[in-house]
């Protein structure tokens, strides 16, 4: 039985929460939130132990597990103090706001023999899955490039009610690395190891109330294979993303729980693939019970978990480098 705790209680959080209750093999035994009535709220709807800090949560209940959910800026210190006492995590994307936060996140892993594993869960989704074997068979022909589209709706109160949404210095980034990371993270581990990125930022619908992007649109290149990259939180409501792939022999096409193969003819097809209830939002994709249990069976069996930060590096700082690309005014090339 491991004993897990969480820090951050937001609405991310009780999607953790949620997952771990109802796994046979963990134990939520603590919460933690610098806003006690939020622990509290949770403590009472899980079950379990309410905390101010991560510190006090962390002495008292002597964890296996950490889960991060916590704002943005404080997702690499707060694993960072959980690697160094031999606790493993379990963080919330992003992994990083900074190139000094990735790098400083990699010696933290490097130094400890505790586990660290990144919550990319679409990966995760049974349409993903469905389609990415498709192309590794064969059967698609060889990928000549992708597109991916993502049109959500974030309004003004979704920052305005919150202390950290909004600032470059806590959040990082606006619809890229919090709404948006999931489907360039999808596009990398299709495309492979991109050669640059070439992109653009701007902010539409809030000027003057935040300090980040409310859209972000790339051109990103993959040896030959290109991709098309956009997406927005100004639309006016929450789309599932869309993502496409061009192959020679067929178009793979994913949105939400949803794949189809449009041939040259005209003909689609749809692959029958499990649809599992997500928890929470839909649009946050259905894959969070089985990266989350597949974490503990990780650790349970003592193996390499399949999100941990060297596989998902490549992902990580092709994200970094369209902000970098897009607020420097310049193609970002990767060795």
């Amino acid at each position: 039985m491991k004993r897990a705790v969480i820090v951050g209680c937001g609405n991310i959080a009780a999607v953790h929460a949620a997952v771990l209750t109802a796994q046979k093999d963990t134990e939520l035994v603590g919460v933690a939130d610098i806003h006690f009535e939020k622990a509290q709220d949770y403590a009472e709807r899980f079950h379990t132990k309410p905390y101010a800090s991560l510190e006090e949560m962390i002495e008292k209940e002597q964890p296996d597990v950490l889960h991060v959910c916590t704002p943005h800026y404080l997702h690499v210190p707060m694993t960072q103090y959980a690697l160094e006492r031999g606790i493993n995590v379990f963080m919330e994307k992003p992994p990083a706001i900074t190139l000094a936060q990735l790098d400083q996140l990699k010696q933290a892993v490097y130094a400890s023999k505790a586990k660290l594993g990144l919550c990319y869960q679409n990966r995760y989704n049974p349409s993903y899955r469905a389609a990415k074997e498709f192309i590794a068979s064969g059967a698609a022909g060889k990928v000549l490039g992708a597109r991916g589209l993502v049109t959500w709706n974030r309004p003004a109160p979704y920052y305005t009610q919150s202390e950290w949404r909004g600032k470059l210095a806590t959040e990082g980034g606006g619809v890229l690395i919090n709404q948006a990371v999931h489907t360039l993270d999808l596009l990398s581990d299709l495309l492979g190891k991109p050669d640059w990125i070439d992109a653009s930022l701007s902010n539409h619908h809030l000027k003057g109330l935040i300090e980040v992007e409310d859209t972000l649109e790339a051109y990103i290149r993959f040896g030959e294979k290109v991709a098309c990259f956009y997406a927005t939180n100004a639309y006016c409501a929450d789309v599932p993303p869309l993502i496409e792939i061009s192959c020679e022999k067929v178009t793979v096409r994913i949105e939400d729980l949803d794949v189809s193969y449009r041939y040259p003819d005209g003909t689609i097809t749809k692959p029958d693939v499990e649809r599992p209830v997500p928890i929470g939002k839909s649009y946050w994709g259905s894959g969070h019970t089985a990266c989350i249990g597949d974490f503990y069976k990780a650790l349970e069996n003592n193996t390499d978990f399949a999100l941990e930060l060297p596989v998902l590096e490549n992902s990580i700082r092709l994200m970094l480098g369209a902000y970098e690309s897009a607020r420097e005014h310049h193609v970002v090339e990767f060795s």
